[in-house]
């Protein structure tokens, strides 16, 4: 079966993930994290890639970005993937995958749907039961977006900014955010559009994407998709 395509468009957020192979760790200690990090940070920069929220779990990381190019997030994830691979297999004298394949990405339609992947991200590892609050994490953007700490890669999406004209008021309103737990249904969609590839919005949104690529993409839920030009 042909690999379904990842699509990219300049200034058009995107949740990318990816697991290590057979979905086993690819982080064994704060050092991991810390380089993986570093990396990160020098290839957004060089591939001119703005990180707006993440989470690095044992076997997985999540990214939110907004690319100034086409080519930016599959260039950012190449180079921290190469990086990060020989990181480990010189320090852990291993040899062989580290990931599990292609990493995934869904096109995020900001004004329906940022806010929410923010909190998908960062409450990864409460769903995973290792903390209880997203707060007790430390490899998250919840740092920054509930805390206010530094974190140097890190470029604050609008929407958050607009959440309050002051720092503090900022953090408040989006700590109040995960009072809600996330409906099973937004679950069901943001998870099943990162599994396809396909954009995570309204059908305007959609559109305008189709649009853009000049392709026809396809739907997740009942009914059969409209006959493609050409269809992903």
């Amino acid at each position: 079966m042909a690999r379904k395509p990842r699509f990219y468009v300049k200034g058009i957020p995107c949740h990318v993930v990816q697991r290590g192979n057979n979905r086993q760790a690819c982080f064994y200690c704060d050092d991991d994290f810390g380089f993986y990090m570093q990396s990160l940070g020098e290839a957004l920069k060089r591939y001119q890639v703005e990180l707006h929220a993440f989470v690095l779990m044992t076997n997985h990381v999540h990214l939110l970005m907004t690319p100034q190019d086409s080519e930016g997030i599959s260039r950012v994830m190449q180079s921290v993937g190469r990086d990060y691979v020989r990181y480990i297999n010189s320090h852990y004298r291993r040899t062989g995958t580290l990931w599990e394949g292609r990493h995934k990405a869904s096109l995020i339609d900001s004004e329906q749907y940022l806010l929410l992947c923010l909190r998908y991200i960062e409450l990864n590892p409460v769903r995973a039961l290792m903390v209880t609050h997203p707060g007790e994490y430390r490899w998250s953007s919840f740092q920054y977006h509930g805390y206010g700490k530094a974190i140097k890669s890190l470029t604050p999406h609008p929407l958050y900014l607009n959440l309050g004209a002051e720092a503090e008021t900022r953090r408040e309103a989006y700590k109040a955010l995960f009072s809600y737990d996330i409906t099973d249904e937004d679950m069901r969609e943001l998870r099943q559009c990162l599994k396809h590839n396909y954009p995570l919005g309204g059908e305007r949104f959609r559109a305008e994407i189709e649009h853009m690529l000049g392709v026809r993409l396809g739907r997740q839920g009942p009914g059969r998709p409209m006959r493609p030009m050409k269809e992903y």
